[in-house]
């Protein structure tokens, strides 16, 4: 019981590795823990996936439980259910976690390093299976923990987010199977660490893309309007005079108001609203792109972006919807008997979408949820030159999906190599360098613009060409090795007989 409670509090203290708190060593560490109780717990695979379930428990409950809010709040389902469905929600999640101890524990050999690549290649696979399964939900994934100035941010560009967060599960199993007063595998412990930190450092100095084109004034716009004021009738025509005004009154080249900033499908909007933004916008010699909602001839309505201005309108329909927010799963439909969320039966965009070409530039534009699917942007390159998000966080408050957005944002960027552009509702707008490294971002909360300079970037990173490949490569390489028979590894390392015989849960 005791091992239970500590496996749950060490994914408990694991979300000070993410944005925010940005103490990326913490994720090594809450793993090591992890494998450590693992190592140690009689039991086997039903023991381990007991261990790896509590550990999801701890991490999801502290990491994601902002979701209670958009239930609670704003979706007015009564707070005994909300809180029932967060908890459900979260022990699905950790029954990820929970399959990768329990494989470990079931075919873990030999001495330390096959025992690290196995449980390595094990959390690939069960972080990359829960990113698809059910449309997926990666939010948190280990290697989003791992942004500048981690060393194995380097990496990023190489082998996203899932090999990354696959590096982080390696040292960790490494550090918690490591017998550390034994000299030798000590050695061999401390060299391989240092290897994969100096690899990610040198990688990380490798400029994958470069500029392309002349420099863009953008102007970010952050509205601020508070989502359960959003969709009062009576303020209607204060918010679209809030977002005809905020989108003029920039002298930048491009101006971007968040996702659905008009809180209307688009036929329903005003007569000549946007054709007076459009006019307006073409005589100052700008574009405006603006999230909307769309109808088509059938009647199907989709959460999109639109272009207006200079250039000829455009247009973009998201591809990756929210389950129960944006559409309705099979079986589902007692959920929204308790909910009340507008719009939320949407459809999905086109698979394939040309990039906006506005100003010189080629923009892909991605909505909310959708950045959270590295493989999902890298269609739109090598064309595209600048990634464009239109979020509106405003559903789960104050809490911590603003920071941690923005760090999934700058994750995004160093995979694809071009620069990541945010405007938000209530947080976090945002200028991202390919680097990752943030140029601007407003104060949560507060109405406002961020107008900066920008490049678009061409060429593609290895991540860009490969997408999850090199990823499933390695996760399948490491279980190999880790399952692989002694003899069949080849000469053991001096010492690492007698590791095997002292490693953790050995006897």
């Amino acid at each position: 019981m005791i091992a239970l409670v500590v496996a749950a509090l060490a994914g408990g203290v694991s979300v000070f590795a993410f944005a925010p708190f940005g103490a990326f060593p913490i994720a090594l560490a809450s793993l090591a823990v992890l494998v450590w109780l693992v190592a140690r717990s009689p039991g086997g695979p039903r023991r381990g996936f007991a261990l790896g379930f509590s550990w999801g428990i701890g991490a999801f409950l502290a990491g994601v439980s902002w979701l209670y809010v958009a239930l609670n709040r704003y979706g007015g389902v009564p707070m005994p259910i909300s809180a029932a469905l967060i908890v459900l929600f979260c022990a699905y999640l950790a029954l990820f976690p929970a399959a990768a101890t329990a494989l470990f524990v079931r075919l873990r050999q030999g001495g330390p390093f096959p025992q690290a690549a196995l449980f390595a290649g094990a959390w690939v696979l069960a972080e990359w299976l829960r990113g698809w399964l059910f449309t997926g939900f990666p939010w948190l994934a280990v290697g989003y923990s791992q942004t500048p100035p981690s060393p194995l941010a380097g990496f990023l560009p190489v082998i996203g987010v899932f090999g990354v967060g696959g590096l982080v599960a390696f040292a960790a199993a490494l550090v918690a199977l490591t017998p550390w007063r034994v000299r030798a595998p000590a050695l061999v412990g401390t060299a391989a660490l240092m290897v994969v930190l100096g690899i990610g450092a040198g990688l990380g100095r490798i400029a994958w893309t470069s500029p392309e084109g002349e420099p863009l004034r953008v102007a970010l716009v952050q509205t601020n309007i508070e989502q359960g004021l959003k969709w009062e009738p009576g303020r209607l025509a204060e918010w679209l005079e809030v977002n005809a005004r905020l989108a003029r009154e920039h002298a930048a080249e491009l101006v971007v108001l968040p996702e659905t900033t008009l809180p209307l499908v688009r036929e329903q909007l005003p007569r000549g609203y946007l054709d007076e933004i459009a006019d307006e916008s073409a005589l100052a010699g700008r574009d405006v792109v603006l999230g909307v909602f769309a109808r088509d001839g059938a009647g199907h309505i989709y959460n999109a972006a639109i272009s207006l201005g200079e250039s000829a309108p455009q247009y973009y329909a998201k591809q990756h919807l929210v389950p129960f927010g944006e559409y309705s799963p099979p079986f589902f439909g007692w959920f929204y008997r308790l909910a009340d969320i507008p719009m939320s039966d949407q459809t999905r965009g086109p698979r394939s979408q040309p990039p906006m070409a506005l100003r010189g530039q080629r923009i892909a534009v991605n909505i909310c949820y959708e950045d959270l699917f590295g493989r999902e942007l890298i269609r739109s390159l090598p064309e595209a030159t600048l990634m464009l998000n239109l979020s509106n966080l405003a559903w789960y408050g104050r809490s911590l999906a603003q920071p941690q957005h923005l760090q999934i944002a700058r994750v995004r960027a160093i995979e694809t190599g071009r620069p990541m552009l945010r405007s938000t509702n209530t947080g976090m707008t945002a200028v991202i360098e390919p680097d990752g490294r943030v140029a601007g971002v407003l104060p949560q909360f507060e109405r406002g613009a961020l107008e900066l300079d920008v490049r678009g970037y061409q060429g593609l990173t290895p991540y860009a060409r490969w997408g999850d490949l090199v990823a499933w490569a390695l996760a399948v390489l490491a279980l190999v090795t880790g399952t692989l028979p002694p003899r069949l590894r080849g000469r053991n390392t001096p010492g690492t007989e007698r590791a095997a015989a002292q490693a953790p849960g050995r006897p």
